[in-house]
């Protein structure tokens, strides 16, 4: 077989950071994807399926890290945040700071050639099928090349960036440290169009020049949420993200048959400010449906011989289920971790164990949380939402669960603002027990646990999260 330091399965934003920090460390690195180098990343023949939005912090820190400047065409547009809002419109709350629409096609041709540059070495039209297992290592990947051949690869390091339904990952050994699949629970299908539009009015709670929007809205969306993210040229990236149960429930009892294709066509008749549109045509990338998982991300993203980062590795954001930012944080941090360990010809788990530690501390360590307090938004339905965000939480206590922080709820003073219906006070007392979990989360995840106390701490995860899920079933109506 050839041989290389380090292999990155796919190229997408997290491959492909990945490879360019591995790279810059002096490592041996092939970056594989199965598409051509002008469709570098592409997730499906749908597109680039995401709603393209990213952090500034996590921009800030891939410059840093990378010692790179991003700007147009890459970063599309800059926008002050993100504002989530209550399904009858009366209440806004911030969810994260200022950030960026990107092109998400140039910015992963950008990020490919960037790898390069680095001295990786880039292959495409390659399928990985799995990977190669000795003495339960990881020590390199089969597939197959463009001419079908089948052509095994070896390596020190194996980084998965493949996305959610990895060969990689779902062809591991069983063992304690990475599963295999996702729950069909933590999955949400999203779809979404780039759209030239006309619009129509001015009301800034259904398009914001200046804001990404976030409309929470059980009947449109069961399950997750709509979203209109600005981007330049008179475009705007339109989708919705639902949950399977959530849409089966919703539908049963409206005697409806919507299905995610449906429900976005209704979301955008639905926004008064949408007058006309017209599909951008752009790069094939007008259209597109993807799963993304909202749940933490796998609770170790090593095993022997291989690492993980971005959609492989369940990464998105819980709630917003963004994950184009931690991708790129997990991209980084896996390749320089990964370049060390070749350098230092050590590459052994507990050497790569440094990679959890970081990511954890840097961003991983707020998403149990997040998963604790997306679940029990799924068991509310559009009257409680409304009454929670205008009685339940302040615009602070928000934006603090938004970036996993516990906030202070005044018990006393708002409980006595809650009305006598027993659908409120109930969501109410649901909402301090989830507060409870999302501490004693943050509390676990604050003490990330080396490699022989894993599996106790994991247990430990395990049992805290399954109480949240027994307590809180999806209800939409």
């Amino acid at each position: 077989m050839e041989e290389f330091d380090i292999i990155v399965a796919g190229a997408g934003m997290a491959g492909a950071l990945a490879a360019t920090a591995a790279a810059q460390k002096g490592a041996k690195v092939l970056m594989l994807d199965r598409n051509d180098s002008t469709q570098v990343g592409k997730k499906t023949n749908w597109g680039w399926v995401c709603g393209d939005a990213v952090a500034k912090s996590h921009i800030d820190f891939i410059e840093k890290e990378l010692n790179i400047k991003l700007s147009s065409p890459v970063l599309d547009l800059r926008v002050d945040g993100v504002q989530v809002l209550s399904p009858d419109m009366q209440n806004k709350f911030p969810f994260e700071g200022e950030g960026f629409s990107l092109d998400r096609p140039k910015a992963a041709k950008f990020f490919a050639e960037m790898a390069v540059k680095a001295g990786a070495e880039y292959r495409t039209h390659y399928e990985v099928e799995g990977p190669i297992i000795e003495s339960n290592k990881v020590i390199g990947i089969y597939g197959r090349n463009e001419k079908g051949e089948q052509v095994k690869i070896g390596s020190k390091l194996v980084i998965d960036t493949l996305g959610i339904a990895s060969t990689l990952r779902r062809k591991l050994p069983p063992n304690e440290y990475i599963e295999n699949t996702v729950s069909t629970d933590d999955i949400e299908s999203t779809g979404r169009y780039i759209m030239k539009f006309e619009r129509d009015g001015s009301d800034i709670n259904y398009y914001d020049p200046k804001n990404a929007l976030i409309h929470l809205n059980q009947i449109l969306a069961p399950g997750g949420y709509g979203w209109v993210f600005p981007k330049t040229g008179g475009r705007i990236n339109v989708g919705v993200g639902v949950e399977k149960k959530s849409l089966e429930i919703r539908n049963e009892r409206l005697s409806k048959k919507d299905t995610l294709h449906s429900l976005i066509d209704e979301y955008i008749k639905w926004n008064p400010n949408i007058k006309s549109y017209e599909i951008d045509p752009a790069d094939g990338n007008g259209k597109g449906y993807w799963s993304v998982t909202v749940k933490r991300q796998f609770d170790s993203l090593v095993f022997p011989g291989y690492m993980g980062a971005g959609d492989s590795m369940a990464m998105p954001n819980p709630i917003s289920a963004g994950g184009i930012g931690p991708a790129m944080v997990a991209g980084v941090l896996a390749g320089e971790v990964a370049g060390d360990a070749v350098a230092a010809k050590d590459t052994s788990l507990e050497r790569i164990w440094e990679y959890n530690v970081k990511y954890n501390n840097l961003y991983g360590n707020k998403t149990a949380a997040l998963e604790a307090f997306r679940i029990y938004l799924q068991s509310l339905n559009n009257d409680l939402i409304n009454y929670g965000m205008s009685h339940f939480l302040t615009k602070k206590e928000a934006e603090d669960i938004s970036y996993g922080r516990i906030p202070k709820i005044g018990i006393a003073g708002t409980f006595n603002k809650v009305l006598s219906g027993i659908g409120n006070i109930n969501a109410f007392k649901n909402l301090l027990f989830t507060v409870q979990k999302m501490k004693r989360m943050n509390e676990l995840y604050s003490k990330y646990p080396r490699i022989s106390e894993f599996s106790e701490w994991k247990k430990l995860i395990n049992g805290e999260m399954a109480e949240v899920k027994e307590r809180f079933k999806p209800n939409p109506v």
